[in-house]
């Protein structure tokens, strides 16, 4: 439970209809397993004591007594487990029957939360049975103790204060509004939902879709347990589909027409800094709902994590669904270019072309931009700046690149300009210091600039976000330019984006190019290539950007601490990287992130592409000044450890 992190289960029994006994023995069994398996909060269907398809029996008053007393030996059972398991039962009170929900720990029924919404259609009848549950809270008497009634009931762990559990049951989540809603509102980060939904043609498809979206909109962790096998089949068959969901994402899912139990952990803390990111997330206290506390026993353990981690949360795993998104991608970033050459009423465009990466992407968008303009591609001005440490394999990509897409190609030298410029400042050239690499970023900037003045064209910045966070780009050199096509993608993006190229172009030989670049390693090239000296590789000072990105991704979009995302790389990379390479990274990446903003602070526009962004102006906003030493400090923690 360390770093937010509880592990749930949605869990359908074999039953036997209206066999009280049967069935609590089988959901004793799940208990069981469920408390090896480290689950502290464990959901069982509607109804699932008796069985939902008991019909007329309900009336019987031989089923509900035998339901309470089953109740209470699941109690009683549960006494020395540490979780809280939820069973669904029909519950007598007052002269109605309700069905209910009751919550179970320390071998007590803390409370009972009755369906609210009662179907009568169709093949449900419910209303001939059972009575709408009470919003408001109520006291009464279960056991010779008293515990509250009502539909407006959460459950809030002492331990983990951010462990908040309200519970709907089955069609109250097919409604218009769920109670669910106004549960999470009122703080409940975790919904139990108590279900007996029937198989019907396309109905699994529908269903995963409504908890799915249930999840996002309340942005919470959602766990889904419904009836299966055992139930009476005279006019219907279920199927136990369960569902674990967190914030639209399902995590776990059962397969249909066997019963199961399916686990996963949900990530509290993730929750939580979403709704704090959401400013139009109405959370706040609500005074008709009542908070029951209860308490997880022993110290606080650090789960094993069931639960997988893309090593890319940038990339899409599937494959139809990231070359969907490639095409999404280019268009945002083509369209947001458009735009701006169209205010400008500007007709050419100025791009430094390496033979890289960055600028490869860089042109394929603004070719796709003239394209959407109507705009002769020759006027797309593609500059290549060969200098001290081009290498042929670059050089010769660029230019047979350029050449392919039908652009203008201008090759500038700067060899000579750069020499100049150092005796000028006094810098010998035998010094390859940072002014030695700087140098040659500000002349290329400086050439692409003065051409823009030629042509009148506008100047396309190649840089992406990776090197933003990082910081890596040469002040007023490439870090500057009139419109930054990149600024919003990650490294990782990129490279996917130029592969997706190399995949559907019609031009094979096209296709080639496109491969050789993404096979060649990522550089400045601003070290020249001698025998003694290797060539200059990014990756090899900052470190891999799949972990940079990967560490970018949960810092902007979660707001994670460093152990949490140390302890999430490990999960993703294990194999790949030691644990010393990714708490060295995860340092070079702080340090430099803090260090690096006043970079960002005055960064070119650019398109938003993705869910995050490093543009003052938008996503992120941060002085330039700021202290990183809270965050080495916990990074400290980590390095005890290793």
């Amino acid at each position: 439970m360390i770093h937010g992190f509880i592990r749930v289960a949605a869990a359908t029994p074999k039953i036997k209809v209206a066999d009280c006994e049967f069935n609590t023995n089988r959901m004793i069994e799940i208990l069981e397993e469920c408390e090896k398996e480290e689950i502290k909060l464990v959901v069982f269907p509607e109804l699932c004591i008796t069985g939902y398809t008991c019909g007329d029996l309900f009336f019987q008053d031989v089923l509900l007594s035998s339901a309470i007393e089953q109740l209470k030996r699941i109690a009683k059972v549960t006494k020395d487990m540490n979780l809280l398991s939820v069973v669904g039962l029909p519950y007598l009170y007052h002269g109605n029957i309700y069905n209910v929900a009751a919550f179970i720990k320390d071998g007590q029924v803390l409370g009972m939360v009755p369906k609210k919404n009662i179907p009568n259609y169709s093949e449900f009848y419910e209303a001939r049975h059972f009575t709408s549950g009470n919003e408001e809270p109520i006291t009464i008497s279960f056991d010779d103790y008293e515990i509250p009634f009502g539909t407006n009931i959460l459950f809030q762990c002492k331990e983990m204060k951010d462990l908040i559990i309200g519970a709907e049951i089955c069609e109250d989540v097919w409604v218009t509004i769920p109670p669910s809603s106004n549960h999470c509102l009122a703080g409940a980060t975790v919904i139990a939902n108590l279900s007996a939904s029937d198989e019907l043609i396309g109905k699994d498809t529908y269903r995963r879709d409504l908890i799915k979206g249930q999840s996002a909109r309340a942005v919470c962790g959602y766990i889904y347990a419904t009836a299966g096998e055992g139930e009476s089949t005279t006019d219907c068959v279920y199927g136990g589909h369960n569902i674990l969901a967190e914030n639209g994402k399902i995590l776990s899912e059962s397969k249909r027409f066997i019963n199961e139990c399916i686990y996963t952990e949900f990530d509290l803390s993730k929750l939580v800094s979403e709704r704090r990111r959401k400013s139009t997330y109405q959370a706040g206290h609500r005074n008709n709902y009542l908070s029951v506390p209860f308490s997880y026993h022993g110290e606080m353990s650090e789960l094993s994590l069931t639960r997988k981690y893309n090593k890319t949360p940038f990339v899409p795993l599937d494959k139809d669904e990231r070359y969907f998104r490639c095409e999404e991608i280019i268009l945002i970033q083509a369209m947001g270019l458009k735009k701006r050459l169209e205010h400008t009423k500007i007709e050419h465009a100025i791009i430094g072309v390496s033979g890289g990466l960055d600028s490869t992407l860089a042109l394929l968008v603004t070719v796709k931009a003239f394209e959407l303009l109507g705009l002769e591609k020759k006027n797309i001005i593609a500059v290549t700046m060969p200098c001290f440490g081009t290498s042929d394999r670059t050089y010769k990509n660029a230019i047979s690149f350029i050449k392919k897409l039908g652009v203008t190609l201008k090759e500038i030298p700067i060899n000579e300009a750069v020499l100049i410029h150092f005796r000028d400042i006094g810098q010998d050239e035998n010094v390859h210091d940072t002014t030695y690499e700087n140098a040659q970023a500000r002349e290329r900037t400086q050439v692409l600039m003065d051409l823009a003045n030629q042509y009148n064209g506008l100047v396309i910045g190649t840089g992406d976000m990776s090197e933003l966070a990082l910081g890596w780009a040469t002040y007023n050199g490439d870090h500057m330019s009139m419109y930054g096509v990149n600024s919003s993608l990650p490294k990782t993006v990129v490279r996917y984006l130029v592969l997706y190229f190399a995949r559907t172009v019609l031009d094979e030989e096209l296709s080639e190019i496109l491969i050789d670049i993404l096979d060649t390693p990522v550089s400045p090239e601003l070290l020249p290539l001698t025998k003694e000296k290797k060539y200059q590789k990014t990756e090899d000072i900052v470190g891999p950007y799949e972990l940079h990105d990967f560490f970018l991704y949960y810092i902007l979009r979660f707001g994670y601490t460093p152990t949490k995302i140390y302890r999430l790389a490990k999960c993703a990379f294990a194999g790949d990287y030691d644990d010393g390479t990714i708490y060295k990274c995860l340092t070079i990446f702080y340090k430099r992130f803090f260090s690096q903003q006043f970079k960002r602070s005055c960064l070119p526009d650019g398109p938003k592409v993705g869910t995050v962004s490093l543009s003052p102006r938008g996503d992120f906003r941060m002085p330039s000044d700021a202290c990183v030493d809270g965050w080495l400090k916990e990074l400290e923690k980590i390095k005890i450890d290793l």
